[in-house]
Parts: C-alpha cells; sequence; structure tokens
C-alpha cells in the first residue's frame, strides 16, 4: 500500500549538502525515524516527496532552499549580554545555542562574535540557504 498523510512510517535517510557533507542521518540516531505523515515532525515537502512510496522504496530528492528552511537572511544577527548566559557554559563562535522563544518555540541560534561582554548571535536556521539532498527507505509503514 503507498504511503499517505495519516500513515505512521519508519524511514532510513542521508541528508547531505551539496559539498557531500552529511548534515542528518538516521545511522547517526542508530535507529530509522518513526513519525506520523502529515504531523509536521519533519518538513513538509520531505513528506510530500514520500507520499505513493512503498515499503522497501528508496527514493534521491532534493529540496530547494525556499522548499527548505528559508533563504539566508543578512541582518538576521542579534547581541546578547554575555552574563544572559549560562555562566558555566563554554561558549564558541561556531557553537549552536539552542534558545527557548516566549511562545515555547525552540531555535537554533549560531554563535557568529564574542567579545568581552557580548555575544553576537546568527538567528538564521543553521541550514538557511542550502540545498538539501535526501536519500530515503521506506523501513515500514503502519497504517
Amino acid at each position: 500500500m503507498p504511503l499517505e498523510k495519516g500513515d505512521k512510517v519508519k524511514i532510513e535517510y542521508v541528508g547531505t549538502l551539496e559539498d557531500g557533507t552529511v548534515f542528518d542521518s538516521t545511522e547517526k540516531a542508530g535507529e530509522p525515524l518513526e513519525f506520523e505523515v502529515g504531523s509536521k515532525i519533519v518538513l513538509e515537502s520531505f513528506e510530500n516527496e514520500i507520499i505513493g512510496m512503498e515499503e522497501g522504496d528508496e527514493k534521491e530528492f532534493k529540496l530547494s532552499p525556499q522548499d527548505a528552511y528559508g533563504e539566508y537572511t543578512e541582518g538576521l544577527t542579534k547581541e546578547l549580554p554575555k552574563d544572559q548566559l549560562p555562566p558555566d557554559l563554554e561558549i564558541e563562535v561556531g557553537m549552536i545555542l539552542v534558545m527557548n522563544l516566549p511562545d515555547g518555540v525552540q531555535i537554533a541560534a549560531k554563535i557568529v562574535e564574542i567579545t568581552d561582554d557580548v555575544v553576537k548571535i546568527d538567528l538564521n536556521h543553521p541550514l538557511a540557504g542550502k540545498e538539501l539532498n535526501f536519500k530515503v527507505k521506506i523501513v515500514e509503514i503502519i497504517t
């Protein structure tokens, strides 16, 4: 039976950037990813690519920045006073901080600069502006 919205599915996947760098994979997690199609656990464009696949099917596809995490927006940075960060946190440029917004949503922010008093963070998603390549295998469809 083809995979459709509302089905639970177990998939194995590898996500790579244009240069071949792996940014995510189920191999890292050590087990397939299980989710309900349509539950917004993964990108909607990703779900659209796997709808209609059947158990055992494999597929490779590419998502444009617009279909993934959006274009990179210059100037989407913020300066945080260092004293707002946990005192025992060892910060460095390139480190990703997970920040909680007032509405409970969590976002990733990359540290781009550190001064004596301030930490400058980039609020773009770490994968913003990037084309994402996926290799997916449907392990199981749980209807």
